[in-house]
């Protein structure tokens, strides 16, 4: 299937553009599609959408673009309900604007040593995202002026608004310009945030992005704590272990998937791959080898594994956690059909700590963690996985011609144990 719409159609900067990609973000999401153009155009947006579904790029991409690159000052101030949230919503701009000189973007929040601010908001910072009691707090101090603040976002409105923080809300909103773009977003829309809509909001227009259930298939889903730099070999031992017969890796980003095709195709297992920069012909082509059994092993990006329907998938290795959490009930989804069992093991790093439990939340889920598999524990699954093939080999006979060779061998003195042993070694060491 072909992206049916493309970030370019945005008409953003090449830079920002650039770190879309290396973010994965093949095609933007719903809210995505419908909230940019509007905030690019520098309307005020009101728009409803939970957590999960792609909105701090929603708001965070026309905050990027909005910028004057030649101008210290704050120019955007984003508010956030809680520290977790602003951390993850500072990290993701900050991911946005990484091919952006000279970009500044900073979390302020309580529970954190004050000066550390202090030091950052002295030399300057263009984007501020912030709970509402400590970006208070710093205007209180006078080390934070929001005097020449272009754009405001209120995220999570309705979340702020249940811990009580409308009056700080308030006073914040006072201290920027009037003429300054303000933008809202809550996941559900009563009265008190209309009523901040109509007193802060120009003419808003107003989004919304209808709520789906996630509903959770019935598989297997545990999850592993590994640093990014270990992932490969973590993989590698997770796929000896378990020995699984098709299996489907998702990575977030297409250079991600070459590089993990590359790297696992000397090592012996049959390999393919699929992402959005793959003509529809090749990406049949392949899924018709993976249908086949010809390749056994299928790496693949979100937007180019939605027309994947092979029934016997038994495992799903999410080998990063999907910047969408709807995406990861898509993902774990391809296994565990016709009524077969499934597998799904994600590997989460220490940036995707709170990514992961965004998305237990909304599907009301509780993923189990796993230890990473041992290289004992993988030299012994490998083990046992060729000495049953070899019993197999056994049982059907028409092993003549290898006998003869073996008895040729035990003239010089060799036992069959020592012959048998050998050859076993052989394989094992081949297999690492």
């Amino acid at each position: 299937m072909e992206s049916s719409f493309s970030f370019k159609k945005f008409n953003i900067s090449p830079k920002i553009l650039r770190a879309v990609e290396d973010m994965g973000f093949e095609e933007p999401t719903p809210i995505q599609i419908s909230a940019i153009p509007l905030i690019l155009a520098g309307n005020d947006v009101t728009g409803q959408a939970k957590t999960g579904t792609g909105k701090t790029a929603a708001f965070g991409i026309p905050a990027l673009e909005r910028l004057d690159p030649h101008d210290r000052q704050t120019q955007v101030i984003i508010l956030s309900p809680t520290r977790e949230l602003a951390i993850q919503t500072a990290e993701e701009i900050a991911q946005l604007a990484a091919h952006m000189t000279h970009t500044t973007v900073l979390p302020i929040y309580g529970g954190q040593p004050i000066e550390r601010q202090l030091r950052s908001l002295k030399t300057g910072v263009q984007i501020v995202v912030g709970t509402p009691g400590r970006v208070l707090d710093h205007l209180r101090r006078r080390t934070l002026s929001l005097s020449r603040v272009k754009m405001v976002v209120l995220d999570e409105a309705d979340q702020m608004l249940d811990m009580g923080f409308l009056p700080d809300i308030e006073t914040i909103l006072k201290q920027t310009p009037l003429e300054r773009q303000t933008v809202l977003f809550s996941a559900t829309m009563p009265k008190p945030i209309l009523s901040i809509s109509r007193r802060f909001q120009k003419n808003p227009e107003f989004v919304e992005i209808p709520h789906k259930e996630l509903t959770v298939p019935e598989v297997e889903q545990r999850y592993i704590d590994v640093h990014t730099r270990d992932k490969f070999d973590v993989l590698c031992r997770l796929l000896d272990q378990m020995d699984p017969k098709l299996v489907l890796v998702f990575c977030n980003t297409k250079r991600r998937v070459d590089q993990l095709t590359k790297r696992l195709r000397p090592l012996g297992y049959r390999v393919g791959e699929i992402h959005g920069d793959l003509k529809q012909s090749q990406r049949d082509r392949v899924m018709g080898q993976f249908r086949k059994g010809e390749i056994d092993l299928l790496v693949a990006t979100d937007v180019a594994a939605r027309g994947i329907d092979v029934d016997d998938i038994d495992l799903v290795v999410n080998l990063d956690v999907p910047q969408v959490a709807e995406y990861y009930v898509h993902r774990i989804g391809r296994t565990a059909r016709a009524g077969r069992s499934g597998r799904a093991i994600t590997f989460v790093g220490p940036e995707d700590v709170y990514k992961m439990r965004e998305i237990q939340r909304l599907a009301n889920i509780t993923i189990s963690r796993i230890p990473i598999p041992s290289a004992r524990d993988a030299a012994e699954s490998r083990t046992k996985a060729f000495t049953d093939k070899i019993k197999q080999t056994v049982d059907a006979g028409n092993l003549e011609k290898q006998i003869e060779a073996v008895e040729r061998i035990m003239v010089d003195d060799y036992t069959s144990l020592e012959i048998a042993a050998a050859l076993l070694k052989l394989q094992m060491d081949a297999g690492n």
